[in-house]
């Protein structure tokens, strides 16, 4: 339903248009005709009158509709009106009702189930500057809401207690300047103090239920992005041929949220709080990327099974990956890189498996950062591929490490490496391309752990002294105390060598 819910409210209502321009002659149909155009392109079937007054367009009983052929749905906005007045300087206000209702009627798992929604605003102003060929947006609120008005399910309405959904978003200030050739380009910006969010459900056939809410502070968007003029939103691979892209960031001051519930005749609770975060996505018709990120995190967990919360924490968590998806004789470059950082949790979650608090209690931090080459096979993006997977999608020709680093209980493992693979020699290592390189690792404090797991009994002896012989083989001593270094190198012939040293 989310889905629909994106492309119905930012299709019908347009709100992310507004910007920066250089002032022209720009005429209320102007602004009405490109509208038009852009839902239209996108598949919208449009209805409207208009009437002409002076300087003064008025889009009366306007009606989009937009057909979801894979969903077996519709998504439809109904505006009572739209005014678009031009102000004598060349540029145009534009005047949006207050409520604005979309409607999603959708086939679900064989049952008919309509949506209404609202789309609210308050204090809204928006003026359109430029040329028909370049326009600008700007566009103020003191409030945007979207909230849930009525759920049908098989003819039946659902009682309001069932289920309600609700955001809003204050003190809203965008710019987003359309510029139109072959293909329509945009440039976006947008801040807004805070973002609120909240939905309850309580099933009427059972005992689950559930409340989530939460809020961010201190919003802010950047990002740019083309649209073809002509585009099926159902066939993300043609839109992707046709010019389709974009690239955007979205980043918040802070962050807290909570949920509760029960289910299965459980009761559990959750809140979670951050100091700030970015969430930045690119793609189009060559690749496809994440970059995401988290400052201060806390999570406190409640649960039936548990007398106490379960309570973490972490300085930085982070994720990234970008990655091609067009099919491809050549290789073509790739990255992944995962951030857990000073990593803490509660005395009561430690006692559990340590009571007498052997092990150190320092933070722990996981660091992966890759790069390398791949060649994709097939166009990751067409929704056949799925149905055609009789080899792999891709092959991998190279990776380099270029960070590793796991430290937890007082030891630490760090790491860098280079590595090409051998697509056609799918034998020597048990199916997968043979590598070929050498990886440089450092272990800190590995003894010490292991005297610490024997104190407890985790480990044994014998096990303990199997463990030491392994790590004499691998490695050498280091620099510092309690330090081992290994240089482990493939070579194109298949040998695994530790230290200068052959092991197979």
């Amino acid at each position: 339903m989310m889905t629909y819910l994106k492309r119905g409210s930012a299709a019908a209502l347009v709100l992310s248009c507004t910007g920066h321009g250089a002032f022209a002659d720009l005429a209320a149909q102007d602004v009405w005709s490109d509208w038009r155009s852009y839902l239209s392109g996108a598949g919208y079937q449009i209805t409207a009158s208009e009437q002409t007054a002076g300087g003064t367009l008025t889009v009366s009983n306007l009606s989009m509709a937009l057909q979801i052929p894979e969903e077996q749905g519709t998504v439809s906005v109904l505006l009572d009106q739209l005014v678009f007045t031009e102000n004598g300087d060349g540029t145009v206000n534009v005047t949006m009702p207050p409520k604005m209702p979309i409607t999603f009627a959708m086939i679900e798992d064989e049952d008919e189930v309509t949506a209404v929604m609202s789309l609210t605003q308050s204090g809204a102003a928006m003026v359109v500057s430029g040329t028909p060929s370049d326009m600008t947006y700007n566009y103020t609120a003191a409030g945007i809401g979207m909230g849930l008005d009525s759920l049908t399910v098989e003819g039946d309405t659902l009682p309001p207690e069932a289920l309600s959904v609700a955001f809003s978003m204050s003190n809203v200030i965008s710019s987003t300047r359309m510029q139109l050739s072959d293909i329509r380009s945009y440039e976006q910006g947008m801040k807004a103090s805070a973002l609120t969010y909240e939905l309850v459900f309580d099933d009427p056939e059972s005992e689950d239920a559930g409340t989530f809410r939460g809020s961010l502070q201190k919003l802010g968007f950047e990002g740019a992005g083309t649209l073809p003029l002509t585009m099926d939103a159902s066939d993300l691979p043609q839109m992707l041929k046709a010019g389709f892209g974009f690239d955007g960031t979205f980043t918040y001051a802070s962050g807290q949220g909570e949920m509760s519930g029960s289910g299965d005749g459980e009761q559990f609770a959750m809140s979670s709080a951050s100091q700030g975060g970015t969430l930045g996505v690119a793609m189009d018709a060559t690749h496809l990327s994440y970059d995401v990120s988290q400052q201060q995190s806390e999570i406190t967990i409640q649960t039936s099974d548990l007398p106490f919360p379960i309570a973490i924490a972490m300085q930085k968590a982070g994720f990234a990956l970008d990655m091609p998806i067009a099919k491809s004789d050549d290789e073509q470059p790739f990255s992944f890189g995962l951030t857990l950082a000073d990593f803490t949790m509660s005395e009561q979650l430690w006692g559990i498996f340590d009571p007498g608090a052997i092990l150190p209690r320092d933070p722990a931090t996981i660091v992966v950062d890759l790069v390398g080459k791949v060649r994709v096979l097939a166009d990751l993006m067409d929704p056949a591929l799925a149905e055609n997977l009789d080899q792999p999608p891709g092959e991998l020709n190279a990776l380099t490490i270029k960070d590793l680093k796991v430290s937890a209980v007082g030891a630490e493992l760090t790491g860098t490496g280079d590595f090409t693979f051998d697509n056609s020699d799918l034998e020597s290592f048990g199916g997968m391309p043979a590598p070929a390189g050498k990886a440089r690792l450092t272990l800190v404090g590995a003894n010490g752990l292991i005297d610490k797991l024997i104190q407890m009994g985790v480990v044994s002896d014998q096990d303990a002294t199997g463990a030491r012989m392994m790590m004499g083989m691998l490695a050498v001593p280091g620099d510092g105390p309690d330090t081992l270094k290994s240089d482990v190198e493939i070579n194109e012939q298949g040998h695994i060598m530790a230290n200068g040293q052959r092991l197979k």
